[in-house]
């Protein structure tokens, strides 16, 4: 188990081992740690503590358990990654599910599953991803309106949104993580930061697919899991409502209309019209040559702002407010500095700060309403005001 954990934490920090053996200051060779990755030697209880000051972890993180299992769904064939790339990000994503699916148990309690759909909704046909993605839709009880924040629709459902650093040849991957007893404790989607908007959408909605989909091997994995996608961002039926059956001339204003009120990309957009037969292949390859032209693949006019996680910080806010963390776990999982001696109010301040605004506000409209309702309840704050308070004119 040890020869795991050491693999998969320095891959998580995209150190190689001669990078390891550096930072543990070359108290051993690079091919100790080949040995101790492969299970071929034990390192001695005093190379554990170095090796998980190194890989900025406690020592228990490498002889422990995980507190689940994490399983990853599928790659994208055509990502171009090489398998150390792979295997790299395979890591980080394998490394955060676990810590969030831990941070949710001493949090929030015990973790009794979460109500995820894990390769439930099997196709026969590339179309009947349509009615998966309606069906996932009715099962979260969504309605057919677009989606205004998938980030935070995708977080409220246990679905771990995580951002990482990677080659811009990877686009996302999907994991889901399991207890002992087989029972799903949660999902992951993994999408490159700093990404537009409307690609970001695409593609968590994408590994969504890849995660509850079940695609025989007659049919393309990568278009069914496209064809989710377009489906739950954009519902049949409203989509043709709201463009026509039938078009032979779209313009850009339109699409760009139709991107603010999807949140889906130009070349989405178009996509999902040649999918639902509103614009034929022809005139589809037309637009396609124009996008090319114009350089829209790479920046489109009007992007979207990419959405944020806010799960992490707000579960860790809490996890120090009450006690559950301390503040130098908090600020690691963070990513946040803390100087020595510094107040666990600053700690939780700077975290805050972080958050983007639109929570901020809620977070601060949320506390206001608690403090309300507890001076509502609590009466005795009012006898001690005094007597009552008189108005008086004030003559000038």
């Amino acid at each position: 188990m040890i020869s795991q954990r050491i693999k998969q934490l320095r891959l998580a920090r995209g150190m190689t081992q001669d990078a390891l053996v550096a930072e543990m200051g070359g108290i051993v060779t690079k091919q100790a740690i080949s040995k101790y990755e492969n299970g071929k030697a034990v390192p001695s209880a005093s190379v554990i503590t170095r090796l998980a000051r190194a890989l900025g972890v406690k020592s228990t993180a490498l002889w422990g358990f995980p507190a689940c299992e994490v399983e990853f769904i599928a790659y994208r064939k055509s990502s171009g990654l090489g398998k150390r790339e792979q295997a790299s990000v395979e890591s980080v994503v394998r490394r955060a599910l676990e810590e969030r699916i831990s941070l949710h148990e001493r949090v929030y309690g015990r973790h009794n599953g979460c109500d995820f759909p894990v390769q439930h909704f099997a196709i026969r046909r590339l179309v009947d991803a349509e009615q998966a993605a309606e069906e996932m839709r009715d099962h979260w009880n969504l309605g057919r309106d677009p989606i205004g924040n998938l980030v935070g629709l995708l977080e409220d459902r246990q679905v771990h949104v995580i951002e990482i650093d990677a080659p811009e040849k990877f686009d996302g991957i999907s994991a889901f993580a399991k207890d002992g007893r087989g029972c799903t404790l949660g999902a992951a989607v993994a999408s490159r930061r700093g990404v537009p908007g409307g690609r970001q959408r695409l593609n968590l909605a994408h590994e969504l697919g890849h995660t509850v989909l079940t695609v025989p091997d007659a049919i393309d994995e990568e278009k069914a899991a496209f064809r989710f996608a377009g489906a739950f961002l954009a519902p049949r039926d409203e989509f043709i409502e709201e463009v026509g059956k039938h078009r032979s001339h779209i313009d850009l204003e339109e699409l760009l209309l139709l991107k603010r009120k999807f949140g889906l990309s130009i070349q989405a957009l178009l996509r999902r019209m040649v999918d639902l037969e509103i614009i034929n292949e022809s005139y589809y390859r037309k637009w396609c040559i124009d996008i090319s032209r114009m350089g829209w693949r790479r920046e489109e006019p009007e992007q979207l702002a990419a959405e944020t996680p806010q799960w992490l910080h707000r579960t860790v806010l809490r996890g120090i407010a009450e006690g559950a963390l301390t503040a130098d776990e908090g600020k690691k999982m963070l990513g946040i500095t803390v100087e020595d001696g510094e107040r666990l109010e600053a700690v939780q301040r700077r975290a805050f700060l972080k958050l983007p605004l639109e929570e901020r506000r809620r977070i601060m409209a949320q506390q206001a309403n608690e403090l309300a309702d507890y001076y509502e309840k609590d009466k005795e704050w009012r006898e001690g005001q005094g007597d009552d308070i008189y108005e008086y004119d004030v003559q000038a």
